[in-house]
């Protein structure tokens, strides 16, 4: 019988853990081998841009207009905007009390912006980037303008073309998943190259980091969450936010994809009582636009590296980055730690350049063991939760479905 390989969370653990005793035991060696780190960031650097535009402009082509139980839907997807918004600003407060900073190459390459007006400047001329020129230079913010305005446009192409749209869209998540499988070898290069050159002290910054990501989304999933279906159902938002986290947030931390925890959410759905018209379209669109655990991840390595680079983070460009996050985390692809690719979107917005944001991705996929998986789970299981809370939104007190 074929031995079954181990899945690549654990490969990713085992490429940490050697990469840290190459860098102890021979740190001479452990620099050459960084080499593998940085030809995996340079893979990251190449499709990201590409992602960006091809996913968010099928997805605009290709939507469907619905006018199943409209108010409802319509509701749901307004909680889906307010949840990742207050993730985003949950990220931002969490950053402020417990600030992390990293290890970086080349930090002084970034140069922060003189004033918010300067930002709202850049971030004006990005969105009207040429597309070539946005791919070429990493442009997430004029690729997304793009994507917007095809998506946009092609929805009244013929339905062959909107499929080949679709069937480019997943080619080149297919291309990103064979990048992702190279993570292991990629990370135990960073790894390696980290420890050898900044020592262990920097592994245990990556270890604060990601401790502040774990508990920032727990406070969403037992907290805010709670507070706003609350608010929605006026009911003990627990056993629903509790159910929600045992039969779909527990198969999300493992699968680390919303996409593939679909069939589990609409399965759910249907257990607790949830319309059926309701339901089967807002389940397939939460898993793309409800992306809480996504705002955060993006909100709270943006302040990181911005925390390592000394700039100073302005109330305006607090709220301006929060606003970003909410809307790049809409934009997260459903592949595992596909947040962590639109992270370089909200660091451009203090003038960090696209070198330096990738390192910080990067790290990003170092901590991915944990930090992905947690951040599907929430992402996940918060679909259910909000649908069940529009769902019962003017409806008497009364326990989940059976």
């Amino acid at each position: 019988m074929k031995p079954h390989s181990p899945g690549l969370v654990p490969q990713i653990l085992i490429g940490v853990l050697l990469g840290a005793l190459a860098g102890v035991l021979l740190p001479g060696l452990a620099e050459r081998l960084g080499l593998l780190g940085q030809l995996f960031v340079a893979m990251l650097k190449a499709v990201a841009p590409l992602l960006v535009l091809v996913l968010v402009m099928s997805a605009i082509a290709n939507r469907h207009e619905s006018r199943l139980d409209g108010r409802k839907v319509v509701l749901t997807f307004a909680l889906y905007a307010i949840g990742t918004v207050s993730a985003a600003v949950l990220a931002l407060l969490m950053s402020e009390a417990f600030p992390q900073t990293i290890a970086l190459r080349g930090a002084a390459e970034g140069s922060p912006p003189a004033a918010v007006s300067s930002v709202l400047r850049d971030v004006l001329f990005k969105l009207v980037d040429n597309p070539v020129n946005a791919l070429q230079t990493g442009n997430f913010l004029g690729c997304l303008t793009w994507a917007v305005l095809l998506g946009l446009s092609f929805r009244k192409a013929p339905e062959g073309f909107r499929r080949n749209l679709q069937t480019l869209a997943d080619g080149v998540s297919e291309i990103v998943r064979y990048v992702i499988r190279l993570a292991p070898v990629g990370i135990f290069g960073l790894v390696c190259l980290t420890v050898a050159t900044a020592g262990l002290g920097a592994m245990a910054g990556y270890a604060s980091l990601a401790a502040l990501l774990v508990v920032a989304m727990l406070i969403m999933a037992l907290v805010v969450n709670p507070l706003i279906v609350f608010a929605v159902t006026r009911e003990n938002p627990y056993p629903v936010v509790l159910r929600c986290l045992e039969e779909s947030g527990i198969t999300a931390f493992f699968t680390r994809s919303s996409a593939a925890n679909i069939p589990v959410n609409l399965a759910l759905s249907k257990k607790l009582g949830i319309s059926e018209e309701l339901y089967a379209v807002t389940i397939p669109v939460g898993a793309t636009v409800n992306m809480a655990g996504a705002a955060i991840t993006i909100t709270v390595l943006a302040l990181t590296a911005a925390n390592t680079l000394g700039i100073v983070v302005t109330p305006g460009s607090a709220v301006l980055l929060c606003l970003v996050a909410a809307l790049a985390a809409a934009g997260a692809s459903g592949v595992p730690s596909g947040s962590l690719l639109l992270v370089p979107l909200a660091c451009s917005l203090f003038g960090i350049s696209y070198d330096v944001s990738m390192q910080v991705v990067a790290v990003g996929f170092i901590i991915s063991v944990v930090q992905d998986s947690m951040e599907t789970a929430l992402n996940s299981s918060t679909d259910v939760v909000y649908t069940y809370a529009a769902d019962r939104a003017g409806r008497g007190a009364q326990p989940p479905g059976q």
